[in-house]
C-alpha cells in the first residue's frame, strides 16, 4: 500500500539537503509548501500590532515559516531510507526544533510517473 510521508521542516535551510536525501534514497518526487505554525503565528501577534493586521504585517521583517514537504511512497523500504536519511540531516525528530514527520495510508493514487534509477 502507498504511503504520505509528510515532514514539517523546522529550519529551512536543512530543505535542500532532505531532499537530495529523499531522492537518494528513492523517492520518485516530492512537493515542497511554506507552511507556519500556530506558535510561530502567536509571536507575531505584538502589542505594536495594528488592530486589524494584515498578514504582510504579521509577517514582515521575519521569516516565520517552515517547509512542510510530502511525498507518496509505494514500497516499505523506500519509505524507511527516507525517514533514515530526514533524521541524518535533522538530527532526531524528537529533539525540539528539528520538525515534525508523520505518514499516513493512500488507498488510491494516480498521476504518479514512475522513475527508473540506476
Amino acid at each position: 500500500m502507498a504511503q504520505l510521508l509528510v515532514f514539517v521542516l523546522d529550519n529551512l535551510e536543512q530543505c535542500p539537503a532532505v531532499l537530495d536525501a529523499w531522492e537518494q534514497a528513492g523517492v520518485a518526487g516530492a512537493t515542497i509548501l511554506e507552511s507556519s505554525g500556530l506558535g510561530r503565528m502567536r509571536v507575531a501577534l505584538r502589542d505594536d500590532m495594528p488592530l486589524l493586521p494584515s498578514l504582510k504585517d504579521l509577517v514582515a521583517g521575519r521569516e516565520l515559516h517552515h517547509r512542510t514537504l510530502f511525498s507518496v511512497i509505494d514500497d516499505e523500504e523506500t519509505l524507511e531510507r527516507a525517514i533514515e536519511a530526514t533524521e541524518r540531516i535533522v538530527g532526531d525528530l524528537s529533539n525540539p526544533h528539528t520538525g515534525l514527520l508523520f505518514v499516513l495510508p493512500v488507498s488510491r493514487v494516480l498521476g504518479i510517473v514512475r522513475r527508473e534509477y540506476p
